[in-house]
């Protein structure tokens, strides 16, 4: 008997020691402030304060699976979303169920699927390329969506051409780009805000200014960002160069590139399908998945063809297999985005509503407050300012960050914060004398980062 409690009080010591290191189980925004959202409605330029908690609840283990609990809802602001989606970021229910021993899938890859494929560390769901809408070859017509009439065979049903969501959503997306799914608020790309990229493909942001999960950053690793159903983690667009950590930071690279087609009529393998629309302004090249074929490249930084490779990350010292919120060089969403259009490994994750094995629950300890002195990136902006300062991280915040506003004597002026699982954080200044002024960022009780800055 004390045999056998002995091992299996090992065991239990064991499966928490793994919890300590294991990214899947580590790597969450847990919400401790009571931290609630926010959202925008069109014609309004002042969030409204929503009554559910943001980030995410509650992340508790086995030995093969972590079950995280999430509401949906993002520490960054919400909406509006101007192609006429009637539906707001809503509150969900139950735990996305992650494997935490992944596995490369043997045979034919699974495809990625509508709806949830993954999940980023704030909660907030992981969609494919896809917007559920296609092309009917039988009355020349989209079908499927909202607006649109059923697909041939219904929901769910294969279909030739396949509506990519990215250009043809892109005026409903919010400043963060993404939007919500009858409430089911989600990202099916690189999830920084629009204004962020090197070049502005939207200006949604101007009216209503939000943040997104993380700021890209060409000279460091991007952060870890989620897992995708099958278990693997997704990063975002920059990483090492070669495979096994060397080589220095680069924007990792998507594999695929778009077919030199004017009609629809095969795909890129040769087979002969039901025919879509020609090309034209209407349906350009890139409006339907199918116009995408993968061409590989001897680039080291290049992807496979489910957007990922096996390599080393900052979280992964021995290297795992991993995917890349893949953009352009201009920082624009790059096809197909995060993960797809087939998994990697096996597709084992789900979303349940209950936990019917035993579990722990597993409480973070460790934030950004370990960094050393300067050692977060911020950027101060504008530099004059006149009558607001906006401070932005440059990494991914697993903690709130004190933003602190002093005149040159040492006198606080102004206090506010980053949230956890957000990136930027306002002074407003109209009142202020023109002048220099001190901005300083403590995280944890910590200083991190101190600069000068001009008010006008």
């Amino acid at each position: 008997m004390k045999k056998v409690l002995f091992s299996l009080l090992a065991l239990a010591a064991l499966v928490q020691s793994a919890a300590q290191t294991n990214p899947a189980i580590t790597s969450f925004i847990q919400n401790t402030t009571g931290l609630k959202g926010r959202h925008y409605v069109q014609g309004n330029p002042t969030p409204i304060q929503d009554n559910v908690l943001a980030n995410v609840q509650s992340v508790q283990y086995s030995n093969d699976w972590v079950y995280v609990k999430a509401t949906g809802i993002p520490a960054y602001v919400t909406g509006p979303f101007l192609d006429g989606n009637p539906s707001l970021a809503s509150e969900q229910t139950g735990y996305f169920k992650i494997p935490l021993n992944p596995v490369k899938k043997d045979g034919a890859p699974t495809p990625t699927n509508a709806g949830n494929i993954g999940i980023f560390v704030n909660g907030v769901a992981l969609f494919d390329y896809r917007d559920g809408v296609a092309w009917n070859p039988n009355t020349n017509t989209l079908c499927g969506g909202p607006g649109n009439p059923p697909c041939p065979g219904g929901m769910g049903a294969s279909q030739a051409w396949n509506r990519d969501a990215i250009p043809a959503e892109r005026e409903g997306f919010d400043c963060t780009k993404a939007h919500p799914a009858m409430g089911n608020y989600h990202h099916h790309q690189n999830p920084s805000a629009f204004n962020l990229d090197l070049v502005v493909i939207s200006d949604v942001c101007d009216l209503y200014p939000s943040d997104g999960l993380y700021v890209i950053d060409s000279t460091k690793h991007s952060p870890l960002l989620g897992f995708a159903y099958d278990g693997f983690p997704v990063y975002g667009a920059y990483g090492y160069k070669n495979a096994d950590g060397t080589g220095g930071i680069t924007r990792i690279r998507s594999g695929y590139k778009l077919r030199n087609i004017t009609t629809r009529t095969h795909y890129a393998d040769g087979a002969d399908v039901a025919d879509g629309p020609a090309v034209s302004a209407t349906y350009p090249l890139g409006y339907f998945r199918e116009d995408y074929e993968y061409a590989g490249g001897s680039f080291p930084e290049v992807l496979d063809v489910h957007n990922g490779r096996f390599c080393v990350t900052p979280e992964y010292p021995l290297g795992i297999y991993a995917y890349f919120c893949t953009v352009d060089e201009n920082w624009n969403s790059a096809y197909p985005y995060a993960v797809g259009p087939t998994f990697y490994g096996v597709r084992s994750a789900s979303k349940v509503q209950a936990i019917s094995e035993s579990v722990q629950t597993y409480t973070p300890t460790v934030g950004v407050s370990g960094l050393e002195k300067n050692a977060l990136k911020v950027s101060v902006f504008p530099n004059p300012g006149g009558e607001f300062i906006a401070v932005q991280a440059g990494d991914l915040l697993r903690e709130k960050a004190e933003l602190r506003l002093f005149d040159l004597s040492g006198k606080l002026l102004q206090t506010t914060e980053i949230q956890a699982g957000s990136t930027i954080g306002y002074f407003d200044v109209r009142t202020f004398y023109p002048g220099v002024y001190l901005v300083s960022v403590r995280v944890g009780g910590r200083e991190v980062f101190s600069a000068k800055t001009v008010v006008q």
